[in-house]
């Protein structure tokens, strides 16, 4: 099964404030969504994520990814700096990309970490799966609707602090 999931900011204290997260503590941040992540993905399932994943060293993330199932893909993210240390392993993701297209189901996804107002295939029913916007700003779905394409935020701030699958996607946000 495929999931994807966005700006989970393991580690990054501020977040908690800025995106308005239930959590008290980084520790409790961290652990709910590493116990939603593995409530839900198994072992042998996929996991895209569309940037943004860790906010500390590379040390701590490589140990980060070793306790989160399933195969994991990246999309970079503005604050993915880890992945420019040396003692980062890039091996513990399938691929690393900036931008991503991919089917799930006989779907073409885009995979990008920003919103983009148009993308490949988009005139073709291509639906453009993202991050970086922590939360469902008004002004921010009024020009998505003005687009009249098929655009959905996979953040978890916006998803129940969870990945999710496509068909739970589509279903939240409706079909195209």
């Amino acid at each position: 099964m495929n999931f994807y999931t966005s700006d989970l900011h393991f580690y990054h204290e501020n977040i908690i404030k800025y995106s308005q997260r239930p959590f008290n503590t980084v520790k409790e941040m961290n652990e709910t969504l590493i116990k939603n992540w593995n409530k839900k993905v198994g072992k042998n399932d996929d996991v895209y994520i569309l940037g943004d994943l860790s906010f500390t060293g590379p040390v701590q993330t490589n140990m980060l990814l070793d306790e989160l199932n399933g195969r994991k893909y990246l999309i970079k993210g503005n604050h993915d700096k880890y992945l420019d240390n040396r003692l980062f392993d890039k091996s513990k993701f399938e691929w690393i990309n900036d931008y991503k297209v991919i089917k799930d189901h006989g779907e073409v996804l885009i995979l990008f970490h920003y919103p983009i107002v148009n993308w490949d295939r988009s005139h073709y029913g291509s639906i453009h799966l993202y991050g970086h916007i922590h939360n469902n700003e008004p002004n921010f779905k009024l020009i998505c609707d003005a687009v009249d394409k098929t655009m959905i935020n996979v953040c978890t701030d916006v998803n129940d602090y969870e990945p999710k699958t496509l068909s739970e996607l589509l279903l939240k946000y409706g079909e195209k």
